[in-house]
């Protein structure tokens, strides 16, 4: 099991009972209502068979005790891609939903804490290490592309929902 601390990648929420519901708000602000805008506003002018790739993470299908934020709202974003992909057919509508990766998301760290976690959530997964940026890429690259699959989270953590 992974021992990340949930106020590094889920700010503000440790319980329910402790979460502030302001940081909650800005929270689904910041990751399902720009989403959601970001479709609406943008949805016309893709051309038929086009693709939308969006946004989720781990914590939706495998959240973690203290993750009540990041997994509701990881869970939004889920249910927009199947709903939008269901409302834009012919357009295609995914997301990718990484793991732990090595990105600036985790600069506000000391860089020694930074890569200690680094080396323990990777040593815990089943590949070994924890994502770079161009494995994700890779992910989203793949989904733009392909031509046949729509409404899909495609998950690429390491193994992180298998621990």
């Amino acid at each position: 099991m992974l021992a990340l601390h949930p106020d590094r990648i889920n700010p503000g929420s440790r319980d329910l009972v402790t979460t502030d519901l302001g940081g909650a708000r800005r929270a689904f602000e910041l990751r399902y209502w720009a989403a959601l805008a970001a479709v609406k506003y943008g949805s016309p002018h893709i051309c038929k068979g086009g693709s939308i790739v969006l946004t989720t993470g781990v914590a939706g299908q495998r959240p973690r005790k203290g993750w009540v934020i990041a997994a509701s709202v990881c869970g939004t974003i889920e249910a927009l891609t199947r709903a939008r992909a269901v409302e834009l057919a012919p357009i295609r509508v995914k997301a990718v939903s990484p793991g732990v990766v090595r990105t600036n998301l985790s600069q506000s760290m000391d860089a020694a804490e930074r890569e200690q976690l680094y080396e323990t959530v990777g040593n815990s997964l089943p590949v070994g290490r924890v994502g770079e940026p161009y494995d994700i890429a890779q992910a989203y690259l793949f989904l733009m592309q392909e031509g046949f699959g729509t409404g899909q989270t495609v998950v690429v953590d390491g193994g992180t929902v298998l621990v």
